[in-house]
């Protein structure tokens, strides 16, 4: 049976199902796509690289909790980028239809495994702002380096768990199930859970932001009537305020570049999605890169430390660019000097 008709009759699974998936019909639809990949994936790739760069070249910020959580969303970033684009590139602009259903889920698993690393990462920042935030005085006690490594462990090997299950066996072909009409051979029912797993992440590190923003706006009030009795501890309260604000920031890009997919997601369980549909699909999952991309912007423009640490690296470069171009210069003069001794 060809798994064109799986959305009406759809408990088989044939060797045709690669086609059926190739949604992008038009040349200009192709370059459009290949254009969005390449630009957002590129610039993916080069901020959350400057991201992690500078956040492990300071002693100060990779020894702090709060970085290694955001090294860790840097880092899912970046491997999202890397399949995403080449796997969604080489599947909807050049067709590569040739390879297995075992490869083909390979690569979904590490494009689901990055983009839920991301997303949960973004959570364990959420949690860190928010006991930061909610108990100061015994937050150096609650967020340890072990605890914090502990719990991106535990984060990772998750995501990858649920990401490979496709690949274990919990495949329409595999169960002779129900197949989704976004994804070539995965299971319905497969898809309806990972959407389940991500809405509830999205709603954790809301409440989180939401009770962390509550509190923020309380410290700000109680800063402006003991400015002066505060000291040290009005900068830390205004450093914690700062982070809070930046990283709700980060929440509200996530949910605008995610809401299309999960929306489009959703109604495929409950309905057949039109070819119209599908593109407006393939389009919006380049969203998701834009949201990558958009994040570490965010940091270096919010942080004062990583803002700080990046003008560093530009004063340096800037000084090794100028030595460069003046070492020949003096090169040559010392030569034309001893020539004309």
């Amino acid at each position: 049976m060809d798994i064109c008709k799986i959305p009406e009759n759809a408990s088989k699974c044939s060797g045709n199902t690669m086609e059926c998936f190739m949604v992008l019909s038009t040349q200009a639809q192709k370059i459009s796509i290949a254009t969005l990949c390449g630009i957002f994936g590129t610039l993916c790739i080069f901020e959350n690289s400057l991201v992690l760069y500078l956040i492990f070249s300071s002693p100060r910020t990779r020894k702090k909790p709060s970085y290694l959580f955001i090294s860790s969303l840097a880092l899912a970033d970046i491997l999202a980028s890397i399949i995403f684009v080449c796997s969604f590139v080489n599947f909807h602009v050049f067709n590569g239809a040739g390879f297995s259903k075992e490869s083909f889920l390979l690569q979904l698993g590490g494009v689901n495994t990055s983009f839920s690393a991301s997303l949960s990462s973004l959570l364990l920042t959420a949690l860190d702002r928010y006991i930061s935030i909610s108990r100061p005085s015994e937050y150096k006690l609650l967020m340890t380096r072990k605890r914090a490594w502990t719990a991106l462990g535990v984060l990772w090997a998750t995501c990858a768990t649920i990401a490979s299950l496709p690949l274990l066996g919990w495949n329409c072909c595999t169960l002779d199930s129900t197949c989704s009409e976004l994804f070539p051979f995965v299971d319905e029912s497969y898809l309806s859970g990972w959407v389940c797993f991500s809405l509830v992440l999205l709603g954790c590190i809301v409440y989180a932001y939401a009770h962390v923003l509550w509190r923020a706006r309380q410290h700000v009030a109680y800063m402006e009537q003991h400015q002066a009795q505060l000291g040290k501890q009005n900068t830390r309260m205004r450093m914690d305020v700062m982070l809070a604000k930046t990283l709700a920031m980060v929440l509200a890009v996530l949910v605008l570049c995610w809401s299309p997919v999960l929306v489009l997601m959703i109604y495929s369980i409950f309905a057949r999605l039109s070819d119209p549909l599908r593109k407006v699909f393939a389009f919006c999952s380049t969203l998701c890169l834009l949201n990558s991309m958009v994040n570490p912007i965010i940091y270096a423009l919010r942080s004062k430390e990583l803002n700080s640490s990046l003008r560093r690296v530009f004063s340096r470069f800037r000084r090794q660019l100028k030595a460069s171009e003046e070492s020949p210069e003096a090169e040559s003069t010392h030569r034309s000097s001893v020539v004309e001794t």
